[in-house]
C-alpha cells in the first residue's frame, strides 16, 4: 500500500489511524499447497502470523508520563500473536489493529 506512508489507511472519506500503542497491520497471504499439489481453500488455512505494518500509533507512556515510541515503522514485516487484535474492514481491504505488545518480532529480509 503506497499511501501507507501517511501512517493511515484510507478508503474514500474513511480513515484508520491507530491510537496510542496500537499498530494497524495487514496479514500477508501465502498460498498453501500440500505435497500432492492440493491447494487449501481460505477456510481451511490457519491464520497468518506475519503481517505488514500499515500505520503506527504515537506509542505508549511509561510510569512518569514519558512517551515511548513504537519500535516498528510503516512497511516493516512483523510476527504477531496468532489470535490477537481486532479485525476491521475498510473498503475491500482487511486489516488488524493490534497492541504493540502483541507484536513478537520484526522480520528482517
Amino acid at each position: 500500500m503506497a499511501q501507507a506512508e501517511e501512517l493511515k489507511a484510507t478508503q474514500g472519506k474513511n480513515t484508520l489511524k491507530p491510537l496510542g500503542n496500537r499498530v494497524l497491520v495487514r496479514r500477508l497471504e501465502t498460498e498453501e499447497k500440500l505435497k500432492g499439489g492440493i491447494i487449501l481453500p481460505d477456510t481451511a488455512k490457519k491464520k497468518q502470523e506475519q503481517a505488514e505494518v500499515i500505520a503506527v500509533g504515537t506509542g505508549k507512556k511509561d510510569k512518569n508520563g514519558k512517551l515511548i515510541p513504537s519500535p516498528v515503522k510503516v512497511g516493516d514485516i512483523v510476527l504477531m500473536e496468532k489470535y490477537s487484535g481486532q479485525e476491521v474492514t475498510l473498503g475491500d481491504q482487511e486489516y488488524v489493529i493490534v497492541r504493540g505488545d502483541d507484536l513478537i518480532a520484526i522480520i528482517q529480509q
